[in-house]
């Protein structure tokens, strides 16, 4: 079966990461996934491509567990040819991160978890459900033909919960922890082009911001209202003794920077879901973000009522 130059010149990119049998199958496959309809499953996939009474068609399902090849290395390859198409020279490549929830309900799926179900939850009840839970980084671009920004994912992580990762022996990992090794596997692809992650408030942490310090990448999470804020150090002062200080001053808490009277606000008009505009009253400012235990985080924080 032949496929149009179009579909053959985007997917030539992925061609080296593969063996060639395996090579033929992926393309059968990402072509018959595109084409179908409901779930996106190897059998889908090959009905799509009249390929269901093939006999061989265990072949296919092989592709994603048997077959010798990197995940990896295609999401790094995915990430470098969505940068090269969607981001312009010298621009800033903007990641989001977010977690997603598979629902499976088979007793040997070794990495099953009962997680916190979002579509099905709200603030009066909370809803798990079981399945596998993925944490994603998507690439934000804007595409010609809309002024929606879309999210591109280009890699996934699976994540486990504490009483799974005892089971299977392993060191279990936070959100955080695992989004710190991604942020610094993204740069070790990007070395050079400016980077920056938007993430919710579970990547609102100290050890994740400081990683992103050091890899150059700039996090972009909402802060927790009562977060441990505080001014710069005071320069030590000659022959001072001792350790030197690592903040200054406490600073107010956001929630009363929210209700204070001599708060100045500055009005901003930005752009919101499903492409209004909205006006927003927005002060800014910075602090150190300290917790015992950890370095304290040079952020800049800006609020709005």
């Amino acid at each position: 079966m032949s496929f149009p130059r179009s579909i053959i010149a985007v997917l030539a990119h992925f061609e080296p990461l593969f063996t060639a049998p395996t090579w033929k199958k992926v393309v059968t496959l990402v072509v018959g996934t595109v084409l179908a309809r409901g779930r996106r499953t190897v059998t889908a996939a090959l009905r799509q491509m009249g390929l269901q009474m093939d006999p061989h068609f265990s072949a296919f399902h092989q592709v994603l567990n048997r077959a010798r090849w990197s995940p990896l290395a295609v999401s790094r390859r995915l990430l470098q040819v969505l940068v090269d198409t969607f981001v312009r020279a010298g621009g800033t490549v903007e990641i989001v991160i977010d977690e997603t929830l598979e629902r499976r309900w088979g007793r040997k799926i070794s990495k099953r978890g009962h997680w916190r179900d979002s579509l099905l939850s709200s603030k009066e009840r909370s809803v798990s459900s079981s399945g596998l839970r993925w944490i994603s980084m998507a690439l934000v671009v804007t595409l010609p033909w809309t002024k929606r920004r879309w999210a591109l994912p280009f890699v996934s992580v699976l994540a486990t919960t504490p009483k799974v990762s005892e089971a299977l022996k392993q060191r279990h990992k936070t959100t955080a922890r695992m989004a710190e090794q991604l942020v610094m596997v993204v740069r070790r692809w990007l070395p050079t082009m400016p980077i920056k992650v938007i993430g919710d408030g579970a990547y609102s942490v100290i050890e994740l911001g400081l990683t992103c310090v050091k890899e150059r990448v700039s996090l972009i999470a909402p802060l927790r209202l009562d977060a441990r804020l505080f001014a710069p150090p005071p320069q030590p002062k000659p022959h001072q003794m001792g350790r030197p200080r690592l903040v200054g001053q406490r600073l107010p808490q956001l929630s009363t920077v929210l209700h204070d009277p001599h708060t100045q606000w500055e009005t901003l008009t930005v752009t919101w879901y499903g492409g209004t505009e909205r006006t927003l009253e927005v002060t800014t400012g910075t602090a150190l973000w300290y917790s015992t235990g950890t370095e304290p985080l040079p952020i800049r924080l800006r609020a709005h009522p």
